[in-house]
């Protein structure tokens, strides 16, 4: 971002040989770095400005002349949060939401105090609007929600499962879902973006003003939105469920190992149900599709958190009696919070653990023994210590890797916290179920940002990185983080640390649901 800079403060007429401002940025020694203050001098005046920049930078605070992107905190008197927002937008500001927007109240209380203080809701510039109260939002919560202050980045937002637009969310991604049948990208994308935003608000959007101020909003989202306000639903995505083309797509990618490309093959030899590809015998299929045809029924069908417990003991059991000290940590959506989910993701990291140590394929050989492996496809590690970070958001990553399907005796698993009831006709016939689990080992030192990345959720990535390379001038990806004006890798023990790295707020695993 440019420096703005404030016009009143630097005089036209000509400077007189010897002059000097009252006090210089370099001459009061800062000792509250982590934050940098802006003034505003709009409704307040040139020289009251001027007097509490020096008393801050006397109290050791960093006070900028001009707004730049080292500031955190922007102050203001007499401005609503509204007069603020407008004031940043006609200076060409975009991205207003990694501001703290604050009242001269807080300036106040910071200088009482001689040290920042927590910017209470008090201290807030917030947006005013009168949400009406609906039975899944406290009229408070609603109204003091401020739209304006909303990031595009699904990083700066925290998303729960706690979905207050549902009923737009799923017709957003039977859109979304449907673009990306077509490889369409673009609106693909902006449905899914779109759709992140909605799930982050903590209210239900009833009337199309609700969406002042929020980004990722366009013109096809927007006409969506409207239509469901006012008809209760989404014709375009009501229409979709019934698309030849969308169905075939929807039950052709359901079969583990069948991606875009072989979709689309079988679409254009006339195929539309899975019985017609069974009943071609001149099709050649992969042994990952044979093995998705084959346990079809079950790996379509629901994964429980307890069933995902039983699966992360037998994980643990197997990798631990050839690593003691292995940390073997559940990933995805279920280390989100997620109840139910359709396969495992397990990270495997151990202090000192070499490539050579091959502890999937001793776990894939102790599995056969068990007759616990019903399918596995073995992939090894192509690893670059020098390489940097992908610039592509969804780039794949190079650990080493087993996509594999095991039997789960059912009574191994703990249904007292848990609904399997749609599993227990199927109980009837056979005690076992099988689940689709997805085993990723990780060097030591690159356990943070594989459990960064292998947590996700899939927008919440995608933002992350692109956050990462447009505001940070950095490269993440699943190995490291590289600073680009720097030219280091920054080292990271924690999450923790790569969101201190970027400049972010932590989130935790359950607040990345975007």
């Amino acid at each position: 971002m440019d420096k703005i800079r404030t016009p009143s403060l630097f005089p036209q007429r000509k400077k007189q040989k010897g002059m000097h401002p009252p006090i210089s940025l370099s001459s009061c020694e800062v000792k509250f770095s982590e934050l940098v203050i802006f003034i505003m001098e709009r409704k307040m005046g040139v020289t009251r400005r001027t007097f509490l920049m020096e008393l801050a930078r006397r109290k050791g605070f960093r006070v900028e002349n001009e707004l730049s992107d080292s500031v955190t905190h922007i102050v203001a008197e007499n401005n609503s949060c509204a007069e603020v927002l407008e004031w940043l937008r006609g200076h060409k500001v975009r991205d207003s939401s990694r501001f703290e927007l604050l009242d001269i109240s807080w300036f106040t209380a910071c200088m009482e105090a001689g040290k920042p203080v927590d910017s209470e809701k008090k201290h807030r510039l917030i947006v005013q609007q009168a949400y009406p109260a609906t039975s899944d939002t406290p009229e408070s919560e609603a109204s003091s929600f401020v739209a304006g202050r909303v990031s595009q980045y699904a990083c700066q937002r925290r998303t729960t499962l706690n979905n207050c637009n549902k009923k737009f969310t799923d017709a957003f991604e039977i859109l979304a879902e449907n673009y990306e049948f077509r490889e369409n990208e673009v609106p693909c994308l902006a449905f899914m973006r779109a759709a992140s935003v909605l799930k982050f608000l903590p209210f239900t959007v009833v009337r199309m003003e609700d969406l002042k101020g929020l980004p990722c909003m366009g013109g096809e989202i927007r006409n969506v939105i409207e239509e469901i306000i006012e008809e209760g639903e989404s014709s375009r995505a009501k229409d979709m469920l019934t698309d030849e083309r969308y169905q075939s797509f929807k039950l052709f990618t359901s079969v583990f190992g069948v991606g875009l490309k072989t979709s689309e093959k079988w679409y254009r030899m006339g195929f539309r149900t899975l019985e017609e590809v069974k009943a071609d015998k001149t099709l050649k299929l992969s042994r990952m599709q044979k093995a998705g045809f084959l346990y079809h029924e079950d790996l379509v069908s629901n994964v429980f958190k307890a069933e995902a417990d039983a699966v992360s003991l037998i994980v643990k059991d197997a990798v631990r009696t050839f690593l003691p000290d292995a940390l073997v940590t559940t990933t995805g959506g279920f280390r989100r919070g997620k109840k139910i989910g359709h396969d495992v993701d397990f990270l495997i990291t151990c202090p000192g653990l070499r490539q050579e140590e091959e502890v999937l394929h001793k776990v894939i050989d102790l599995w056969k023994k068990q007759g616990l492996l019903l399918y596995y496809d073995l992939i090894e590690s192509t690893l670059e210590q020098a390489k940097l970070p992908s610039r592509k958001v969804d780039a794949f990553d190079h650990f080493q890797k087993c996509f594999a399907i095991l039997k789960l005796h059912l009574q191994r698993v703990d249904t007292s916290s848990c609904d399997t009831s749609e599993e227990s006709d199927k109980a009837e016939v056979k005690d076992w179920k099988a689940i689709r689990v997805d085993l990723v080992v990780s060097p030591f030192e690159q356990y943070a940002y594989a459990l960064l990345g292998w947590t996700g959720s899939r927008q919440f990535e995608r933002d992350l990185r692109r956050y990462a390379t447009h505001e940070r001038k950095m490269m993440l990806d699943n190995h490291a983080l590289y600073d680009k004006t720097k030219r280091i890798f920054l080292k990271a023990k924690s999450e923790e640390e790569i969101f201190a790295h970027l400049g972010l707020d932590y989130l935790e695993p359950w607040e990345r649901n975007a």
